[in-house]
């Protein structure tokens, strides 16, 4: 008997065509100068992509001379990546791989974790807190954790519906949203068209966090310092204070 795809993994499996002309995937340039500036342009720094998706920040970061290893559970959007990088001739190992149980250890300099790569699309606290475990056993004893996840902040005080409604324009449609204050998980259903031109309707559920409870998981983890800010597409910033109406925040771990 097969398993069950999960939602995340239905809506990934054969968008990544789809998925390059999202919006929200319109701020790879900003995000990478701000990325460029948090390592000192020190391009002797190994990163790790996780959920890297078709690779845009991957390849932006290696057209500018640093060394990349991107990783994404979607098979699809892999071989989309692949296909990117060989246009451009650009050597980078992407890799098929669950960011639960990454395959390295002590590795890499830097992580990343753009645009929701896997946390917190986990349907367990559990799940995704594996995630964070695995990464940050991923890098050095020194190592830095740069990631985005979404601010459990907005949906006290904005409705995630009316969110979904201002994002109708793109490809994949929220509907149905619905916000449990018990758990900060989001349920909703999405309706969108893959790259063959199917239409699919599923239901999924993502989990919010607020600021104070991602320090914590961090700091046990054992990063020294957690700095979180607001995540404005393609304008990330450290003058970028968090607010209510921020629907991401952008979080920099330091071992």
């Amino acid at each position: 008997m097969s398993e069950i795809k999960k939602w995340y993994e239905i809506l990934f499996e054969n968008s990544a065509k789809h998925y390059d002309n999202e919006r929200f995937v319109k701020g790879t340039i900003g995000e990478c100068d701000f990325i460029e500036k948090e390592l000192a342009f020190n391009k002797d720094l190994k990163i790790v992509d996780v959920g890297c998706g078709t690779g845009r920040h991957a390849i932006e970061l290696t057209k500018r001379g640093y060394s990349v290893t991107g990783i994404d559970l979607s098979e699809s959007q892999i071989l989309r990546a692949k296909e990117k990088a060989k246009s451009e001739k650009l050597e980078i190992q992407f890799l098929v791989g669950d960011a639960r149980v990454l395959p390295f250890s002590d590795e890499f300099d830097i992580a990343m974790m753009m645009c929701e790569g896997g946390f917190p699309l986990m349907e367990t606290d559990e799940e995704n807190f594996e995630i964070l475990r695995s990464v940050t056993h991923s890098i050095k004893p020194k190592g830095k954790l740069i990631f985005t996840t979404l601010n459990g902040l907005f949906p006290i005080f904005n409705s995630t519906t009316d969110f979904a409604k201002d994002k109708e324009k793109e490809n994949a449609q929220f509907h149905n949203n619905n916000f449990n204050l018990m758990t900060f998980r989001d349920y909703f259903e999405i309706e969108f068209e893959d790259d063959s031109g199917n239409r699919k309707k599923i239901k999924g559920n993502q989990r919010f966090y607020i600021p104070s409870e991602m320090t914590w998981l961090l700091k046990s983890l054992g990063y020294q310092t957690v700095d979180i800010f607001g995540a404005k597409l393609g304008q990330f910033s450290r003058d970028d204070k968090l607010t209510t109406k921020d629907f991401e925040m952008l979080i920099i771990a330091d071992k």
